[in-house]
């Protein structure tokens, strides 16, 4: 078998402003965290049970009336994700923000998101850090299985994000020892696996600190046990070498996690993992492609039974 060659460059797109969760239509990677982003999920699709509220409950609030800056922060946060669903983004973002106003934490993370992705509103970036912010900082008590959890660890990997690349004419100046300390968090005290992806990119390639292919590998490892594909994948190119991180090379293994998250990548995930899956598969001899194939037929067929 051939030698693989290692380019850190080619591993993962971009560091995003944070992860996308399922709330997000069309921005979720694969089934990544689903751990967190489930409870999230779960949170936001609560809030769709107004539809056993009173029909007058129900009936699109003006976010600039007096009832609506009167109305319950659940019932604004209800109105914001019915607007969201039928596209009326502007109203949602007003619902939202009143609903925010009021504490309710879901409608803060999802203003957030939205002026981080400029999904509906103008995109702020320094605004969507200052919500991030506010929300990890009056959650700080909250334990890993709080109602809460899945808000603050996102905000957590959001943070990072904008502290790993800065913001331009912001305070938000790049600070990867901090970006790399906040990843830690959302990954060990949280178990996102989103901020286990980016830690383990960040102790690759020693960025805000020392590097550690070998620690990498675990946190990789425990992201991809959890779907998240990007991890998956960039486990898998290491394990096919196996120099990086100091072991033997495992081909098969190595192919089979690179082949089975490129079926399962987004587009923007595949234009990187395409690349360094068709090299493996070509330096790979017949025996190693057999075997990776076959491993993953047969972890489909468990999966389906």
């Amino acid at each position: 078998m051939k030698t693989i060659s290692f380019k850190p460059a080619r591993f993962g797109a971009p560091a995003r402003q944070g992860y996308a969760l399922p709330l997000e239509n069309g921005m979720a990677s694969s089934s990544s965290c689903m751990t967190l982003a489930a409870k999230l999920l779960r949170l936001a699709v609560f809030t769709s049970v107004a539809a056993t509220f009173p029909a007058t409950t129900l009936q699109a609030l003006d976010p600039s009336s007096v009832t609506a800056k009167e109305a319950g922060p659940f019932e604004l946060f209800t109105q914001g994700f019915k607007a969201y669903q039928r596209g009326e983004k502007a109203a949602a973002a007003q619902a939202l923000r009143f609903a925010a106003d009021k504490g309710h934490p879901g409608a803060r993370w999802k203003l957030g998101r939205m002026y981080a992705d400029g999904d509906g509103i103008t995109e702020d970036d320094y605004e969507a850090f200052k919500i991030f912010e506010d929300i990890v900082r009056d959650q700080e008590d909250d334990t890993s299985t709080s109602p809460n959890a899945a808000y603050v660890a996102s905000s957590i990997v959001s943070l990072a994000g904008y502290l790993r690349r800065g913001i331009p004419h912001s305070p938000v100046k790049i600070d990867l020892p901090q970006a790399r300390q906040l990843y830690f968090h959302a990954a060990s005290f949280f178990g996102d696996c989103e901020a286990q992806f980016q830690l383990g990119r960040m102790l690759l390639y020693g960025e805000g600190g020392k590097a550690d292919p070998r620690q990498a590998a675990r946190w990789l490892k425990l992201a991809g046990e959890k779907g998240h594909v990007g991890a998956q994948a960039l486990l898998g190119y290491l394990l096919f070498n196996g120099e990086m991180i100091s072991l033997h090379p495992q081909p098969a293994k190595g192919l089979s996690l690179l082949t089975s998250a490129l079926a399962k990548a987004q587009p923007a995930d595949q234009e990187w993992i395409r690349p360094l899956q068709e090299e493996a598969f070509a330096l790979a001899d017949e025996t190693d492609r057999r075997t990776a194939l076959a491993s993953i037929a047969t972890t489909e067929a468990a999966r389906k039974n």
